[in-house]
């Protein structure tokens, strides 16, 4: 029987979504953000907490003056109410696929506010969700980006738009990271017997994971996957933390997650994968739905 082979949607962001507010981070926000629409060829959405002004109007305008020749598409979204309720709102009224936010790097330090907004709306948000740790008016080039590649439905769908982004910010290199529960290998180790009975163990858990991995690579165009350095990084360790950190020491530029599945009550009260990332935020950080 011949196998059918699946492509996964490359066009995943046909509308950018920014909440935007009268911050020192105003410019650089939207600089990242209309870079990101002009990449994608997505239409543009500031979304703005508050009434609506002629003047606030001419400001944002005036900003993205420079994008005119990209023929940038864009919109101003005035609503009041709360931050996080009117960012979730808009993005549903106007379908935003991907919803930018600035976040704060160890939102614990800094009196919560926007780390506290961002991990609201990721936790509820329906689109994919883009928080920017130092947005720069100056175009800071995306060179290495690491997605997560664990055993998981939504996992395909994410490595094939990692792909897709690589391609669209020309990035050099791609690393897939597989967290591995450390109890799969559930060998004490007392001696050399032992040792060797668990090295053979963790080989035989990283040859199946990176022959996962590579099933899905095969999925993908052929275009988005040549002229990328394609790295597989098994880690056995605590998901969520593990890769955050693996993101950090290795200079990622971009780190790409499944958004979680569901958020139960139980979700709640014990952090999520993801939770581990937003307290710490190790890069810029792109969650998937």
């Amino acid at each position: 029987m011949q196998k059918t082979v699946k492509h996964v949607s490359l066009k995943p962001f046909k509308s950018i979504g920014i909440g935007v507010a009268f911050s020192p981070n105003l410019k650089a926000n939207l600089f990242e953000a209309a870079r990101l629409s002009v990449y994608f060829n997505a239409k543009l959405f500031l979304i703005h907490v508050g009434e609506a002004s002629n003047d606030k109007l001419n400001t944002f305008s005036e900003i993205l003056k420079t994008f005119e020749k990209d023929h940038l598409n864009f919109e101003v979204v005035f609503k009041t109410g709360k931050p996080v309720d009117v960012i979730l709102s808009v993005s549903e009224e106007k379908s935003i696929d991907l919803l930018i936010l600035g976040a704060l790097q160890r939102e614990r330090f800094v009196k919560y506010y926007l780390g506290s907004i961002a991990r609201k709306i990721s936790r509820q948000a329906k689109c994919s969700i883009l928080l920017l740790v130092k947005p720069s008016i100056e175009r800071v080039p995306c060179q290495h980006i690491v997605v997560n590649g664990l055993k998981d439905p939504k996992t395909e769908n994410t490595i094939t738009a990692a792909f897709y982004v690589a391609k669209k910010l020309e990035a050099q290199k791609i690393t897939i990271v597989e967290e591995i529960n450390k109890n799969e290998i559930a060998v004490k180790v007392n001696d050399d017997k032992t040792l060797r009975h668990a090295f053979i163990i963790k080989e035989r858990i990283k040859l199946r994971e990176n022959s996962r991995i590579n099933e899905i690579i095969s999925h993908i165009p052929k275009e988005y996957t040549t002229n990328v350095t394609i790295k597989l990084q098994p880690i056995f360790g605590k998901k969520g933390y593990s890769i955050g950190h693996y993101a950090q020491i290795s200079r990622a530029d971009l780190l790409v997650m499944n958004a979680p599945t569901k958020m139960t009550f139980w979700d709640r009260l014990f952090p999520h994968d993801i939770e581990h990332i937003l307290t710490e935020l190790p890069t810029d950080v792109l969650i998937l739905q």
